[in-house]
Order: C-alpha cells, then structure tokens, then sequence
C-alpha cells in the first residue's frame, strides 16, 4: 500500500460509516469543522460520481502546537478524511498521512508532532470500520 495514504475498507454503509466518524472525531478529542458532500455539489453541475464525502477534523490543541512551529503549516489544516464508495462499491475510509504531508517542510520537529496527530486519525479511521 501506498506509504502516503492510509485507508481501510468499512464494514458499514456508507452514511453509517461517516456516522461512525463523527462520533469517533468527538471521542478522540477532535471536531468535525464540515462535511462536503463531492458527489451532491457535483450532482448539482450535472456530473454523477459516487458518494464521496470529505470531512474536515481538527484538534484545537494540536493546530496550535502546529502553528507554534511553522504558521505555513495552516496550508495543511484541518486534517480531512474521506469516505468514498470505490467503483466494486466497497466503502473506504483514507487520509492523506500527516507524515509524509509534514516532509513538505523542512524542520524535525513538525515531522514528531506529525506522527502524533497521524497516530490519532488511525485511531478514529480504524474504529469508524
């Protein structure tokens, strides 16, 4: 698997699975800021595509911290994960890793808070399966 993305299949439906992600953001100390909804903004230009919902997360603790250490890393925020339905109609969970998204920069520091924040949405992807 790609070392840049973490992603899981879901054992539910899909709106049980973003359900689950956002009780799970709540239980693990993060807020769901939005969901976009890809496939209605889209469907309202005429194009079908699958569902697909990007939900932004984030952590006021650990943006803060982040923004100690390098203000441009807000380029970055909030954390998203996706929930989408793949075309054999399995539901994924994924994220980009705040690991590699960190190397963008270059400072050490970022990369260890990084693992932490990157620990924690595993967390909340794996108990949304």
């Amino acid at each position: 698997m790609d070392d840049k993305i973490y992603q899981v299949i879901a054992s539910q439906a899909f709106d049980e699975t973003v359900q689950r992600i956002k009780e799970q953001t709540a239980s693990h100390s993060f807020r769901v800021l939005h969901v976009h909804d890809v496939m209605a903004t889209l469907g309202e230009k005429g194009f079908e595509i699958k569902p697909l919902k990007v939900i932004e997360v984030c952590n006021a603790k650990y943006a803060h911290t982040a923004l100690q250490v390098d203000i441009t890393v807000s380029l970055l925020m909030p954390c998203r994960i996706n929930v989408y339905e793949n075309r054999s109609g399995e539901v994924i969970i994924s994220m980009i890793r705040p690991t590699y998204l960190s190397k963008t920069f270059d400072n050490p520091h970022l990369y260890d808070f990084a693992a932490q924040v990157e620990t924690d949405l595993i967390q909340i992807i794996e108990a949304s399966k």
